[in-house]
C-alpha cells in the first residue's frame, strides 16, 4: 500500500499568528490541502496527518475529508520532538511492505506528478529510503546532501551541525522521503538526539539505514519551487505568486484569455470553460463556474454559475446565477441566492438579493431588488426599491410578465404587481395591482406664487 505521513505538528512561530501554519491559506485554501490534494490525486491510498500545536483547529479544519486520519503527536518538555519524533507517532500504522512518503504540511507547491515520479523511482531502485534533493543558489537553512567519491548519497547534515566545507554544497534536502515500510520501522527505532539542537532527525536515517547495509538512494527534482517550504508570511507570499501562477497557467493552456495573469487570481477548483475572457483585477473562488463566452472585468465572483456569453464589469457576485447573454454593472452587487435569466442588463448600482428575476428582465442602474420574484421583460426604472424588512421580518414581492415600475417608486412588502401592471414613477405600492392596471400613489402638487421672493432667495 502508499502510503504518505504528513507533519503538519510545528508550532510555526515565524508566522506570528495564533492560526495553525499549516492553516495560513493560498488563494483560499489551506496550505496543507494542497499536499493532500497532491497526494491524492498521485493515488495514495492512505493519508495520516501528524498534528500537535493547535492540533483541534486544524482536525475541524478538514473534519469532512474522511480519507485523512490524524495522528496525534505526545506533547510536554519530556519528549525530544524533531521530525523523527513526530514521525514515529505514526509507524504503528505502517505494515512493513508499505511504500510510505514523508511530506511537511508547509511545502504547498508539491505536485502529484513529482509525488507519483518519486514512488515509482523508489519501488524500480528497490530502494530502503529515498531522498528528494535539489540543487539551490542558496541553501542556508537546509540540510546538506554528503556524497561519497562515487557519488552515493552517504549523509544529511543539518544547517546547525554543518562545517564550514558542508556549508558550500548547494545540494539540499527537500524534507522529503519514501521509505520501504520495514525500514522506516527500523531506522525511528535507532535513531538518537545525538545533535546540536537536541531533537530527533529523520534526516539521520539515512546513515542508520547505510550502517544497517540497506540500500539508499536519492532523487533530485528539477523544479525546485515544488519543495519550498513556508514559515513566514513573506514566503507564503511568493508561494502564492508561484501557485497562481501555475493555475493561471493551466487555465490558459485549457483555451481562457488572462488579459493580465499576474493580477487575476484564480482558485484551485473553479471551472472556466475556453473562450472566457478575464482583465485585470478578477477574483473567482473555487466553487465557481464560467461558462464558454463571457467576458469579466475587474469583478469578484463567490460560489456562483455564470453561463455562456455573460458580461460582468466591476461587479460582485456571491452564491448566484447569471443566465445566458445577461450583462451585468458596472458596480452591481448581486448577493446571495440571486437567480437572474437570459439577456436580462443588471446596470450600475443595482443590488439584487434572495431574489429570482426572468428572461429579459432590466434594472438598468440604481435599484434594490430584495426578495423578489421577477417575472419576464419587466423594467425596473432608477432608484426603485423593494422594501422587503418591515424592522423585524422579512417580506417577499412578486411582480408578472412585462411589468414596468417606474422610477423612485417603493415596492413594500408583500406585494404582487401582476403581469403589464404599471406603477407610475415616484410612487410608494402597498397594495395589489391587477393586470393591465397603472397603479399612481403622489400627494397633490402645489404651486406657490412669490415664495421664492419672499423668502429672499431671489433678487
Amino acid at each position: 500500500m502508499k502510503v504518505s505521513i504528513i507533519l503538519a505538528a510545528g508550532e510555526g512561530t515565524r508566522m506570528k499568528s495564533k492560526v495553525p501554519k499549516v492553516l495560513h491559506e493560498i488563494l483560499g485554501r489551506p496550505m496543507l490541502f494542497y499536499v493532500l490534494n497532491a497526494c491524492k490525486n498521485a493515488a495514495i491510498e492512505k493519508n495520516l496527518v501528524v498534528v500537535g500545536h493547535n492540533k483541534k483547529k486544524v482536525k475541524e479544519k478538514f473534519k469532512e475529508e474522511s480519507d485523512v486520519n490524524f495522528i496525534e503527536q505526545p506533547m510536554g518538555d519530556n519528549y525530544p520532538y524533531g521530525t523523527g519524533f513526530a514521525v514515529s507517532s505514526a509507524v504503528s500504522e505502517i505494515e512493513d511492505d508499505d511504500t510510505v512518503i514523508i511530506l511537511n504540511g508547509d511545502t504547498p507547491l508539491i505536485s502529484n506528478s513529482t509525488i507519483d515520479c518519486f514512488l515509482k523511482f523508489h519501488e524500480c531502485r528497490g530502494n530502503a529510503m529515498t531522498v528528494l534533493t535539489a540543487d539551490i543558489p542558496d541553501p542556508t537553512n537546509y540540510g546538506r546532501i554528503v556524497r561519497d567519491g562515487d557519488a552515493n548519497i552517504k549523509a544529511i547534515v543539518e544547517e546547525k551541525d554543518a562545517n564550514e566545507k558542508e556549508k558550500l554544497i548547494r545540494e539540499i534536502n527537500s524534507g522529503i522521503f519514501v521509505f520501504r515500510g520495514s525500514a522506516l520501522k527500523y531506522a525511528i527505532k535507532n535513531l538518537n538526539t545525538d545533535n546540536a539542537a537536541g531533537e530527533m532527525y529523520l534526516t539521520d536515517a539515512l546513515e542508520v539505514l547505510v550502517r544497517a547495509g540497506e540500500k539508499v538512494g536519492s532523487f533530485k527534482i528539477k523544479d525546485a519551487h515544488e519543495i519550498f517550504g513556508v514559515n513566514s508570511r513573506y514566503e507564503l507570499s511568493n508561494a502564492s505568486e508561484i501557485l497562481r501562477q501555475k493555475i493561471n497557467k493551466k487555465y490558459m493552456i485549457d483555451g481562457v484569455t488572462l488579459i493580465d495573469s499576474s493580477s487575476t487570481y484564480i482558485e484551485l477548483g473553479a471551472k472556466i470553460e475556453e473562450d472566457v475572457t478575464i482583465y485585470p483585477n478578477t477574483y473567482i473562488d473555487k466553487k465557481s463556474e464560467i461558462k464558454t463566452g463571457c467576458v469579466i472585468y475587474d469583478s469578484k465572483i463567490y460560489n456562483s454559475t455564470i453561463d455562456k456569453d455573460v458580461t460582468i464589469k466591476s461587479s460582485e457576485i456571491e452564491d448566484s446565477t447569471i443566465g445566458q447573454g445577461t450583462k451585468v454593472g458596472p458596480y452591481a452587487h448581486l448577493r446571495p441566492n440571486s437567480h437572474v435569466g437570459k439577456n436580462c442588463k443588471v446596470g450600475n448600482f443595482v443590488e439584487i438579493k434572495n431574489s429570482n428575476v426572468g428572461d429579459g428582465s432590466k434594472m438598468s442602474h440604481l435599484a434594490y431588488i430584495g426578495d423578489a420574484d421577477i417575472g419576464r421583460d419587466v423594467n425596473i426604472g432608477c432608484g426603485a426599491i423593494f422594501v422587503n424588512y418591515d424592522g423585524r421580518d422579512k417580506f417577499r414581492s412578486k411582480v408578472g410578465d412585462h411589468a414596468f415600475i417606474g422610477s423612485n417608486s417603493n415596492i413594500v412588502a408583500p406585494l404582487e404587481v401582476e403581469d403589464y401592471g404599471y406603477i407610475a414613477a415616484g410612487s410608494t405600492i402597498t397594495k395589489k395591482v391587477l393586470k393591465g392596471q397603472l397603479s399612481l400613489e403622489r400627494a397633490e402638487q402645489k404651486n406657490i406664487d412669490g415664495w421664492v421672493l419672499r423668502k429672499g432667495f431671489m433678487k
